[in-house]
C-alpha cells in the first residue's frame, strides 16, 4: 500500500509538473495552434532550428512525459492488471536516426492500445511442422497478453484440420480464429486474385512463402490492419505493444518492417552472389505490419506483381520467397516503409547482426528463429534464447486458458453449453469428480507428426486404432513392426510430455520411417484418464472404411493386417453388420518368442507360457470367444453377446462411439460392445487370427479401483445410468442388458 501511494503521489508531481511547463511552453509561443501541435508526441525533425531555447523547453516537456509514463507503468505494476486500462507504446519504441527512409517524414499522433481493443494476426501456416510451430508462437503471445485477440491463419487442408480442431478444443476466451484455405489462394478462378503459383521460388517454405503478398486479398476486406508473423516467431513482451506502433506511421507508411540483419542483400556473402534489389540492407519479412485499407487504395496487388514480373527476368526466381518480392516494391517506392526498432524481429540466423538489437537480453521483444538450425543457431545468447523458446514449448496451454477481466466478450456456444453443465453438478454428489471429468474440455492437436493421408483408401483397409500414454511409449516400435497398415493412436501427455514423445519418434528408426501412423495428442487435464475419449479421437480420424479396436499393450499375430483384409472381403462385411473378434492371449514373460502361426501360440498354450487372456482374474471378459472352439476352427463361427464381454473387433469405421462418461478403470470396452449388440451386429470369431497381450506394471486407476471402495460404486452408478440411456435409445430391446446384468 505504502509502495503503491508513493506512486500516485510521483505521478501527480509529475502531472502538475507537466501542466505548468505546457501553459509556461503555451504562454511563450503565443499561439494556440502551436502549443496544440506540442502535446502531439514529440517530432523534433519538423521544429524550427532557428529557437533554441524553444527547443531545449519541448525537449524538457518530452522527458517529463515520458517519466509521466514510466510512472504510470509502475502503479499499473503495482495495482495489478487492471489498474492501467491503456497499453501504448513503450519508451524503447524511438524513431531510428535520420537518413535513408527515416519515419520522420511526418509526425503522426501516437495512437494509444484501449485494452480491450481486438488486435489482428495473420500467420501463413503449411503442414504438420508448421502447426506445431504455431501452437508454441501462439502461447508466447497469450501468456503476454491482454487484449481479445482474432488469429488469420492461412492455411492448406493439413494445418486447417489441425489448427481448427486445435482452437476449438482449447476454448481460450476473448480469441477468434479464422481460416483461409491456401489451395484457393494459389490459384484463384477469379482473373483479379493474384496468383503466387507461377513464381519460381527455391526457398524451403515452398509455394507458401509467398502467400504473404495476397493478404490484402485474402483477408477480409474491412479488415484495415494486422499484424503477420512467420511461424518460427518467439513473443517476449505483449503483442499490444507491436500493435501500437500503428499510430506512428505516417500519412504514406503502409508497411512495418525491421531491417534485415544479414549481409544478404549487401550481395557480399560469396562471388558472384546476386540478391533481389533492397533498400541498404534490406528488410526481413518474419514481422510484418500492414495497413491493409491503405495497401488497398495504392494497388498493391499489381504493384507487386509488376515488380515481380520485372525482377524475374533477370533473378528466374526468388530466394526467400515473399521478403525478395517485398524488398524489391521498396526499394522502388521507399516512402512505404515504416522502420521498426530492431528488436520487434531479433534474427536469429548465423552471422547477423541480431545482438545489437539489445543491450541486456531483457530487452527483447521479438525472437526470430530464421536460420534453418532452428535452435542450433550461432549466438552468444543462445542458451537464453533457446531456454525461452523451450519455456512456452513446453507450457501447459491449460494455464493460458484466463478471462481478459474489464472487456466484454461473447462465448461461444460450445464454452456457454459447457458452462452450464458444470454449474449443473452437484458438488455434494460422491461422484462429482467422474462426472467433473466427462465434462472436461481436453485440448487436441491432431496428426501431431508427419502423417501421408490416403488418396483412395481402398475398400477393405483396415486401421489399427489404440490409446496410450507416456508410460506405454515402449510399445510403439513392437507394434509397427507386426502391423504394417495404417495405425491412429491418441497420446494422453502433458505439452513437456509431447515434446519428449517427438524427441523419441523422430530419433527412433522404426517409427520415422513411417509415414501412415497418425500421433493425437489429447492434452492432459484432471485426475481421470479419459480412456474413452481418447479412443473416440483415434477412431474419428482414421480415413479406411474398417478399423481394428485394440489397446497399445496388445502385439498383434505377424501378418495380421493382411488377414484382416482378405476376411473383409470374404465375409462380404460391406453388405452386413458385423464385428470381427481377433482372440486376445497374454504372456507373463516380459522376453517372448512370439508364435509365427497359430500352431505355435497352441502350443505355447498348452506349455503353460501363454493363457488366454485374463482368464485368471477377469475370465468374464473374454470367455464368450470360446477358446475351446478356436483350437479346431477352421472359419469364422458367430458368438452371442454376454454380460461383461469386451473382445477386440474390427468394424466399420462409422460403428457406435465409445462412451465418454466411463473414464480410468471399468467397464469402458464392456458398454461398447454392449451397444454393437444393441445396434444387432454379429459376433464373428475369426479362427485364424490372435493377439498377445504384453505384461506392465498396473495402471494407477486400476489400483484406483481396487483400493477405493467410493471409485467401486461410482462405476456402478455409472453402469446404471448408461443402462437407463441405452434403453432410450434402442427400447425394450435394451432391457436385456440391465435383465442379464441383475441375474450374475
Amino acid at each position: 500500500m505504502l509502495r503503491s501511494w508513493r506512486v500516485k503521489l510521483k505521478l501527480l508531481l509529475a502531472t502538475v509538473t507537466l501542466a505548468v511547463l505546457l501553459s509556461w511552453l503555451y504562454l511563450f509561443m503565443g499561439s494556440l495552434e502551436y502549443g496544440r501541435f506540442l502535446l502531439l508526441p514529440p517530432c523534433l525533425g519538423e521544429q524550427p532550428s532557428r529557437d533554441m531555447e524553444r527547443e531545449a523547453l519541448a525537449s524538457r516537456v518530452r522527458r517529463v512525459e515520458e517519466e509521466n509514463q514510466q510512472l504510470r507503468l509502475q502503479l499499473g505494476q503495482v495495482e495489478g492488471s487492471d489498474g492501467s486500462p491503456q497499453w501504448g507504446t513503450s519508451a524503447e519504441d524511438g524513431d531510428p536516426p535520420r537518413g535513408e527512409g527515416s519515419n520522420r517524414t511526418a509526425c503522426p499522433k501516437q495512437r494509444m492500445v484501449h485494452k480491450c481493443e481486438l488486435l489482428h494476426v495473420a500467420i501463413v501456416c503449411a503442414g504438420h511442422n508448421a502447426s506445431r510451430d504455431v501452437v508454441t508462437l501462439v502461447k508466447s503471445i497469450l501468456f503476454h497478453r491482454k487484449n481479445p485477440l482474432h488469429f488469420h491463419f492461412i492455411t492448406d487442408s493439413v494445418a486447417h484440420q489441425i489448427l481448427q480442431t486445435l482452437f476449438q478444443s482449447w476454448m481460450v476466451p476473448s480469441v477468434h480464429v479464422s481460416f483461409y484455405n491456401a489451395d484457393d489462394l494459389k490459384a484463384s478462378a477469379c482473373p483479379l486474385f493474384p496468383e503466387v503459383s507461377w513464381i519460381p521460388n527455391k526457398h524451403y517454405s515452398g509455394i507458401y512463402g509467398l502467400m504473404k503478398l495476397t493478404l490484402t486479398k485474402a483477408l477480409p476486406s474491412n479488415l484495415s490492419k494486422v499484424i503477420v508473423l512467420d511461424t518460427d516467431i518467439t513473443f517476449a513482451t505483449d503483442i499490444a505493444e507491436l500493435w501500437a506502433v500503428f499510430g506512428k506511421f505516417s500519412d504514406k507508411q503502409v508497411i512495418g518492417l525491421v531491417e534485415n540483419q544479414s549481409d544478404w542483400y549487401l550481395g557480399n556473402l560469396w562471388k558472384n552472389h546476386k540478391p533481389w534489389p533492397a533498400l541498404g540492407r534490406g528488410f526481413n519479412t518474419g514481422v510484418i505490419l500492414l495497413l491493409l485499407d491503405r495497401l488497398r487504395r495504392l494497388g498493391w496487388e499489381q504493384m507487386w506483381r509488376l515488380t515481380a514480373e520485372r525482377e524475374l527476368m533477370s533473378m528466374l526466381s526468388t530466394s526467400l520467397a515473399d521478403q525478395d518480392i517485398f524488398n524489391a516494391v521498396i526499394k522502388q517506392n521507399p516512402a512505404l516503409v515504416y522502420r521498426l526498432p530492431c528488436f520487434w524481429n531479433v534474427q536469429l540466423s548465423d552471422h547477423t547482426r541480431s545482438e545489437q538489437c539489445y543491450t541486456e537480453v531483457s530487452d527483447l521483444k521479438v525472437i526470430h528463429w530464421n536460420s534453418p538450425k532452428k535452435l542450433r543457431v550461432k549466438n552468444k545468447h543462445v542458451e537464453f534464447f533457446r531456454n525461452l523458446y523451450l519455456t512456452f514449448l513446453e507450457y501447459d496451454g491449460n494455464l493460458l486458458r484466463r478471462e481478459l477481466f474489464g472487456c466484454a466478450s461473447l462465448p461461444s456456444p460450445p464454452s456457454n453449453q459447457l458452462q452450464q453443465a458444470l454449474e449443473e453438478l452437484d458438488e455434494d454428489d460422491p461422484c462429482y469428480d467422474f462426472r467433473r471429468q466427462h465434462l472436461t474440455q481436453h485440448r487436441v492437436h491432431l496428426f501431431f507428426l508427419q502423417y501421408e493421408f490416403l488418396a483412395l483408401p481402398n475398400p477393405t483397409d483396415v486401421t489399427l486404432v489404440a490409446q496410450l500414454s507416456m508410460d506405454r511409449l515402449q510399445m510403439l516400435e513392437a507394434i509397427c513392426k507386426h502391423w504394417a497398415g495404417p495405425i491412429s493412436l491418441a497420446l494422453y501427455m502433458s505439452d513437456a510430455e509431447a515434446q519428449q514423445f517427438l524427441r523419441y519418434a523422430q530419433a527412433s528408426e522404426v517409427l520415422s520411417a513411417r509415414r501412415n501412423v497418425a500421433y493425437h495428442i489429447v492434452y492432459k487435464e484432471g485426475q481421470f484418464y479419459p480412456i474413452n475419449l481418447l479412443r473416440n479421437v483415434a477412431l474419428a480420424n482414421t480415413q479406411t472404411p474398417y478399423v481394428f479396436l485394440t489397446d497399445i499393450d496388445f502385439l498383434p499375430m505377424y501378418g495380421l493386417y493382411d488377414y484382416l483384409r482378405n476376411s473383409i472381403q470374404q465375409l462380404e462385411l460391406p453388405q452386413r453388420k458385423a464385428a470381427l473378434i481377433v482372440p486376445a492371449f497374454e504372456t507373463l514373460h516380459y522376453r517372448l518368442t512370439f508364435p509365427k502361426s497359430k500352431a505355435e501360440l497352441l502350443s505355447m498354450l498348452d506349455m503353460g507360457s501363454l493363457y488366454t487372456f485374463r482368464y485368471h482374474v477377469w475370465p468374464k471378459g473374454h470367455a464368450p470367444t470360446d477358446y475351446a472352439k478356436w483350437r479346431t476352427a477352421t472359419v469364422p463361427y458367430r458368438v452371442a453377446w454376454q454380460p461383461d464381454f469386451e473382445p477386440y473387433v474390427v468394424v466399420r469405421r462409422d460403428c457406435p462411439k465409445y462412451d465418454q462418461r466411463f473414464v480410468g478403470f471399468g467397464w469402458n470396452k464392456v458398454s461398447h460392445i454392449m451397444e454393437l449388440d444393441a445396434q444387432e451386429y454379429e459376433l464373428l470369431v475369426l479362427p485364424n487370427a490372435f493377439m498377445i497381450h504384453m505384461p506392465h506394471a498396473p495402471s494407477f486407476d486400476i489400483s484406483k479401483f481396487r483400493l477405493s471402495a467410493g471409485y467401486r460404486g461410482c462405476l456402478q452408478t455409472l453402469r446404471d445410468e448408461f443402462h437407463q440411456d441405452l434403453s432410450r435409445r434402442y427400447g425394450a430391446a435394451a432391457l436385456k442388458y440391465l435383465t442379464a446384468e441383475r441375474s450374475l
